[in-house]
């Protein structure tokens, strides 16, 4: 009675409990769209793991996308415990415990080496195919037969070791907990993947493309460059923002208060989109448009990374 009593006596009050459920109302439709994007994503990776691990003939490019897909179906799998996780939270639950924070901790490695595992994959994927084009006997005679699994185990141990670094120099929350190893965590973070990564993706794909514009009067290009040139595009415009703000939080150049709500939660979404839609570029890629009838998943798959590999 005394609660009910003095919100209705103090109009500000009020104002200010609406404005807090409406924010409430609009964090939670911003959780619930990004753990729709995270199942039809997670199903989508899933699919491609499965049909390029157990019922696809594999090749050297198909190792890559096999792995790729795992490590998205992985990331997405995280931010749907997290986005449940936050779901809870936003309903009142308290859940402030050590053993909470060790988990969320746990998700959050595993997250970034998600991420960085997929820009590696990415990297070593797009640099082979355009070597492969311009160097094509040494592709033929001189290249490692095992080498896709060897970038894919390098690709692993490197984005797992470089989130373990991230989170346990920096913490969870680097923004917060900034000291000179932390700025050079941040600094070694935006030189692999800005300094790296990002060069070697925009010239195989600038290559590649060339390669698609000579080519394209004689015939279709090849299935698998334009996979290479969305994904690694796609890839580059969620990377970029992330490594760039996070290079910035650790050198303090951004003020805390603004990572959370306008800055940093944006760019690490786009993540999960980013993650979510590689499937189905996979999908529609491989799709024969000029068929009538619907073609089996395997069909689509074989034709995107098989068919049209001409080497």
């Amino acid at each position: 009675m005394i609660i009910t009593s003095l919100k209705a006596s103090n109009p500000n009050q009020t104002s200010e409990q609406d404005s807090l459920r409406q924010e409430k109302n609009r964090i939670m439709i911003l959780y619930a769209v990004f753990l729709f994007f995270s199942v039809i994503g997670l199903v989508g990776n899933l699919i491609v793991f499965s049909y390029l691990g157990f019922k696809i003939q594999r090749n050297k490019y198909t190792v890559y996308i096999m792995n790729l897909s795992l490590a998205d179906a992985i990331l997405e799998t995280v931010a749907i415990i997290t986005l449940i996780a936050n779901i809870i939270l936003a309903t009142g639950s308290n859940t402030s415990t050590n053993g909470t924070i060790l988990f969320i901790l746990s998700l959050t490695v595993l997250y970034y080496a998600m991420i960085y595992t997929g820009m590696y994959l990415l990297t070593a994927i797009s640099a082979e195919r355009c070597i492969s084009a311009l160097f094509p006997i040494w592709n033929t005679v001189r290249r490692p037969r095992n080498l896709s699994t060897i970038m894919c185990c390098f690709a692993w141990a490197l984005g797992g070791l470089e989130s373990l670094l991230d989170n346990f120099v920096c913490g969870p929350n680097p923004p917060y907990g900034r000291t000179l190893k932390c700025v050079a965590i941040g600094v070694m973070d935006f030189t692999l993947a800005v300094g790296i990564c990002l060069p070697l993706m925009v010239i195989s794909t600038s290559i590649l493309l060339i390669k698609i514009k000579k080519t394209f009067r004689q015939r279709y290009p090849p299935k698998l460059y334009i996979i290479i040139i969305v994904a690694a595009i796609m890839f580059t415009l969620s990377v970029l923002p992330l490594n760039t703000i996070r290079l910035l939080s650790f050198c303090r150049l951004v003020p805390p208060n603004l990572l959370p709500v306008k800055i940093f939660t944006p760019s690490e979404y786009w993540m999960i989109v980013n993650s979510a839609i590689n499937p189905y570029i996979y999908f529609l890629v491989g799709k024969n448009w000029n068929q009538g009838t619907c073609c089996s998943i395997r069909d689509t798959l074989h034709r995107a990374f098989t068919v049209d590999i001409d080497d």
